[in-house]
C-alpha cells in the first residue's frame, strides 16, 4: 500500500495528509494537511520528517 512507504519530507515541503509526524530529532507533531512541515522544534533548523502511524 503506497501510505505505508518510508517517505522523508522536508521544512518547508507541503503536508500529504494530517497526521503525526517524526522530525529528525525524534519529537512528535500533528500537522494538517495543506500545512507546511515546519523547523526542528529542538533545534529550529531545516529538518527531515517521516509519517508515524
Amino acid at each position: 500500500m503506497a501510505d505505508k512507504e518510508y517517505r522523508e519530507y522536508r521544512t518547508g515541503q507541503g503536508v500529504p495528509m494530517t497526521g503525526e509526524y517524526l522530525c529528525q530529532s525524534g519529537k512528535k507533531a500533528t500537522l494538517n494537511e495543506k500545512e507546511e512541515f515546519p523547523a526542528c522544534p529542538v533545534s529550529n533548523q531545516e529538518t527531515t520528517w517521516t509519517h508515524h502511524d
